[in-house]
This record gives structure tokens, C-alpha cells and sequence, in this order.
């Protein structure tokens, strides 16, 4: 693999732009990491940390072993990870139907595939809306199957959480143990010792996120999306906990790994909208990038023609969300990993 590190312009002129979110309140703060994968940590990495953790943590600002709310970055981290070695190892297939594996779920859904729920073309219903199962005598998987489609599969893209969250599901179901128990085992195997599924206990370490309610405690080392809060915090779509130490290690475990299933997924599957496309699970671009967002503030990009990587974790849902208020930092990123 060809590598191209980051200049030393194009790193400062990121944590300028991270500097300024923070300046802005669009952040209390935020981690971001450049790295060259199959480099020394020294050689080939870049941290920038600006701002603080949190009012509520004091005054210490964050850094890479700062645990922040990944959010839909568990699609990628988890669910899409533990997807390809779960296909690796005949327990799923990408193209047959879910029924074939699993004879229980019912239709529409049981006939959906494997694929379709990687690339956000399943046709599931668009809204989680997990408490509408709440007391319901039936295992939840087969609640998600029955209900009705609102487009044919494999006909559009439209971004949900239902797919991931039914994967999650049929991931422990396949190996006959918990998702985050599979989960732990695969992150442990690669280093990565402070990523797990919430919650996780309060500490200045730990990024808070939101105040729903004014005078409430805040949401802090439990997962901000209440979807997979219902699911005790281990969910498919969202719940997981991580800091850019343990992103980056991710991320050059990807770039260097030589997986076919990396290769696979980057390989555009439909349509988003002009110059991106959906792969299994990551956002393509025709720049040669590959990338994924979390609701909270957080980020992760590939770009692996030039071996570069970029870990990008805030807590931006801090002053409520605003999708509009990171918008500039991360176009910044998605356009400087793939400049050489």
C-alpha cells in the first residue's frame, strides 16, 4: 500500500478548523486524529485537542483517551465489523434471505438480505421508534420483519437505524452470544481496551452529552440515542463508547489489515446523491474517500489510496444539535484526507 502522511499544513490547518467549532460553541471540544497508516505512532500520527470535556468536568480539556458517545458510529465500529467476519465465517450470507438463516422472521422483512441492510436499501420503515414494541410478547427481530416496507429493496437509499438495529440482533443470535460480549472480543483482539457499549461510568474522562429537559440531569456514560438506551445500550445502530486512541487503532487495523471485506464494502452498492454513493455500511466518494458520521459530533474517514486515516470525536449535542453546526469542520476533513 502506497502512503502519503499528512503535511504538516494540512494538520494544523484541520485543528485551526476544530479550534474554531470550539470558539463558535458549536463544541465544549473535541479529539482529532491524523494518521498515516503502517507508520511508527510518532511518525504517523497527529492529535489536536482543543476545548474542554465538559463545564461539568472541570477545566481540563480532552485528549485521545477522552471516552466519547460514538452514536451511529456503532454501525461501523460494531455492526458492520463484526458483519464481515460473521460472513467470513459462513454464520451470514451478503445475498440470501435473512429466512434462510433465520426461519422465524416473519414477512416482508425475512426476505430481505444482508446487503440490503448494510447499504441502507432494505425499505424498512424510516422512524426506530423502538417503544412502540415495549411489552409486546414477540423477540423484537421478528416485530421489525412483520412490519410493512416503504420501498421495494434495493430500489433507494434512505439513511435508518432499523437495519442495524435487526443486525445486531441477528449477529448474537448467529454466534449464540451477546453483541457486546462478540463485540468486546473483537476490540480487545486489536488493542483497543477503552471501547464498549454503554454505559459507562460518570467520570471527568467521559464526554456528557445532552439535557433533554432543563433542570435534569444531563445524559452522560449513557448512550444519547434512547432507541438503544430501550436496548439496555447495546444496540446494532448506536450505544457505543470509544476515544480517538482506540478509533485510530481501528483505523490503521483497516488500511493495513489487507481484508477483503474493507475492499468489499468501499465498493459503491446505490446511490446518495451526486459525487457520494453507499457501500456496505460506509459513505463512498468519487475522491476515494470512505466515512461515517455519529449524531453526537463524531467521525471517521478513510481514504485508502494514500493510507490516510481521520478520527474526528466530539460532543456537539452538548448545546443541542444543530446538523448544520460541524458541517464545516467535516467538509474540511472529507476534502483534506483525500488531498495528497
Amino acid at each position: 500500500m502506497t502512503t502519503t502522511p499528512w503535511t504538516p499544513a494540512a494538520a494544523a490547518a484541520l485543528a485551526d478548523a476544530l479550534d474554531h467549532a470550539v470558539l463558535d460553541r458549536g463544541v465544549p471540544g473535541g479529539v482529532l486524529v491524523l494518521g498515516t497508516a503502517g507508520s511508527t505512532e510518532a511518525a504517523g500520527r497527529t492529535v489536536a485537542a482543543r476545548g474542554t470535556v465538559a463545564p461539568e468536568c472541570g477545566p481540563a480539556g480532552p485528549d485521545d483517551r477522552t471516552r466519547y458517545d460514538l452514536a451511529s458510529l456503532t454501525k461501523i465500529t460494531a455492526t458492520w465489523a463484526l458483519t464481515g467476519r460473521a460472513l467470513a465465517a459462513g454464520l451470514l450470507d451478503l445475498d440470501e434471505p435473512l429466512r434462510a438463516r433465520f426461519p422465524r422472521l416473519p414477512s416482508p422483512g425475512g426476505w430481505l438480505t444482508v446487503r440490503q441492510l448494510l447499504a441502507h436499501s432494505a425499505g424498512l420503515q424510516p422512524e426506530t421508534r423502538l417503544d412502540r414494541y415495549l411489552h409486546l410478547d414477540r423477540p423484537l427481530a421478528e416485530l421489525l420483519c412483520a412490519e410493512q416496507l416503504v420501498a421495494t429493496p434495493g430500489a433507494e437509499h434512505r439513511y435508518i437505524n432499523r437495519g442495524y438495529v435487526l443486525l445486531g440482533l441477528l449477529l448474537a443470535d448467529a454466534h449464540g452470544t451477546p453483541l457486546d460480549a462478540l463485540g468486546d472480543h473483537y476490540w480487545h483482539g486489536l488493542g483497543m481496551r477503552d471501547t464498549e457499549f454503554g454505559p459507562v461510568r460518570r467520570s471527568p474522562a467521559v464526554a456528557p452529552t445532552e439535557q433533554r429537559l432543563r433542570g435534569a440531569p444531563r445524559t452522560w456514560g449513557i448512550p444519547h440515542d434512547p432507541n438503544a438506551a430501550l436496548l439496555n445500550g447495546i444496540a446494532g445502530h448506536a450505544g457505543l463508547f470509544s476515544t480517538a486512541a482506540d478509533l485510530a487503532v481501528f483505523a490503521e487495523h483497516l488500511l493495513t489489515a489487507d481484508d477483503p471485506w474493507l475492499a468489499a464494502s468501499l465498493r459503491p452498492q446505490i446511490a446518495v446523491e451526486a459525487g457520494r454513493s453507499r457501500g456496505l455500511g460506509w459513505l463512498v466518494t468519487d475522491t476515494g474517500a470512505a466515512y461515517h458520521h455519529g449524531y453526537t459530533g463524531t467521525s471517521l474517514y478513510l481514504c485508502p489510496a494514500l493510507g490516510r486515516y481521520a478520527v474526528l470525536l466530539t460532543n456537539a449535542v452538548y448545546h443541542g444539535f444543530s446538523g448544520s453546526r460541524l458541517t464545516p469542520l467535516r467538509d474540511r476533513i472529507l476534502a483534506a484526507v483525500t488531498t495528497p
